[in-house]
């Protein structure tokens, strides 16, 4: 059995810390996102898988305020974004409705307009 020295002991601990750090990223990236409907802070947001058309940019995913659709993309590492909150990004469709509804402060969510 080679010895154990200080290079490959941070060598180990370096791979171990990457191994951890990325798991969780690629786990959230792998399954679809769960169906919600809740009142946040007196808007109703609610977020479901999409078939398709709408603005989800292919994610297969659609979220709702107060029933105008929330432009929301995936970004390649699994966080999401939404037009209202750009460059805010979020681990979850909910988190980027609540987010919005943040954002807006009160302020009627405009329907995106398609291209």
């Amino acid at each position: 059995m080679p010895e154990l020295t200080r290079r490959r002991a941070l060598t180990a601990a370096a791979a171990l810390a990457t191994t951890v750090a990325v798991a969780p990223r690629a786990a959230a990236h792998d399954h679809s996102p769960e169906a919600f409907d809740e009142v946040y802070k007196g808007r109703r947001i609610q977020g479901r898988p999409a078939a398709s058309g709408g603005h989800h940019h292919g994610t297969g995913y659609a979220v709702f305020v107060d029933g105008a659709e929330l432009h929301l993309m995936r970004n390649a590492d699994g966080t999401w974004i939404s037009v209202v909150s750009h460059y805010d990004p979020v681990p979850t469709p909910k988190a980027a409705a609540r987010a919005a509804v943040d954002e807006l402060r009160g302020a009627r969510l405009v329907p995106f307009p398609a291209n």
